[in-house]
């Protein structure tokens, strides 16, 4: 425990630093497109242009989902899921990839995965705001149910970090786990319910039980429901232990082997 307290004081203490090169790498990512940062909002958008083509209009025939349409629906699930795919790789690779500022200077490098993390905030708001648009063009009006988007956001980045941790710690250790996180990241595209509602009598229970034990399923549909006024986070008692456990599992198991291994990082890389 007394590692993860280190881990999240290192956080707090270098908010500056987070912040600072979190926007340079977004500048310097691209600089050298012509549309710079454009990219970072206009590449979702064209995502979700190409899921709404494809399984909104294509597949369910543009029906609705549990009375609402099928776009305000999927864009509020897919605006999480891409801040949290992104983050989640990106995190994986921050420290194999800065073994230079690792082994030059005195730097905290338990902070690495968190710049990546806040470096892909700006397209989340953006996105986060664009979905609003949506639901208010399909008739979604706001309710007190959107407050707890507060809860479900700090539980994302509480899961991020306590992921982005675990993962970028691994990554340097074994060389393969990045490509391995790759493709489980891909098939939970599919399994986190950002496409299909599998809350519906359409799929058997024991088979949605096991789906809802998943962080991501749990952070997408937390903001569905709040969107969609469809309840309380407090009203999921048993999937709020679950979650804060993988939580705390993530975070008590990446700090441990961070700080195990973290002065041989260079070595190691």
């Amino acid at each position: 425990m007394k590692e993860v307290i280190t881990l999240v004081k290192e956080q707090f203490e270098n908010l500056g630093i987070i912040f600072r090169i979190s926007r340079y790498e977004d500048k310097a990512e691209y600089q050298s497109h012509y549309l710079g940062l454009m990219w970072e909002y206009l590449y979702p958008l064209i995502q979700i242009g190409i899921y709404w083509l494809v399984f909104g209009i294509g597949l369910k025939h543009g029906n609705s989902t549990h009375g609402v349409n099928y776009l305000p629906w999927m864009v509020i699930g897919i605006t999480p899921w891409f801040f949290m795919n992104r983050s989640t790789l990106d995190a994986s690779k921050s420290i194999y990839q800065r073994v230079g500022m690792v082994s030059k200077m005195k730097f905290p490098v338990s902070v690495l995965p968190t710049i990546k993390i806040v470096g892909n905030l700006s397209s989340f708001w953006t996105m986060l705001v664009f979905s609003i648009v949506i639901g208010f063009i399909y008739g979604i009006t706001p309710s007190l149910y959107w407050l707890q988007w507060i809860y479900y956001f700090v539980a994302m980045i509480a899961w991020l970090v306590a992921f982005g941790i675990f993962n970028s710690t691994i990554s340097v250790l074994v060389r393969d786990y990045r490509i391995l996180l790759q493709s489980v990241m891909r098939m939970l595209f599919y399994l986190s319910g950002v496409l299909f509602n599998f809350e519906t009598g359409a799929f058997p229970a024991p088979f949605v039980r096991v789906l809802q034990l998943n962080p991501f399923f749990y952070i997408i549909s937390g903001f569905r429901q709040s969107m969609l006024s469809q309840g309380w986070f407090w009203e999921r008692p048993t999937l709020n232990i679950i979650f804060w456990g993988f939580v705390l599992f993530f975070l008590l198991v990446g700090s441990h082997l961070h700080y195990k291994f973290r002065s041989r990082f260079v070595d190691l890389i």
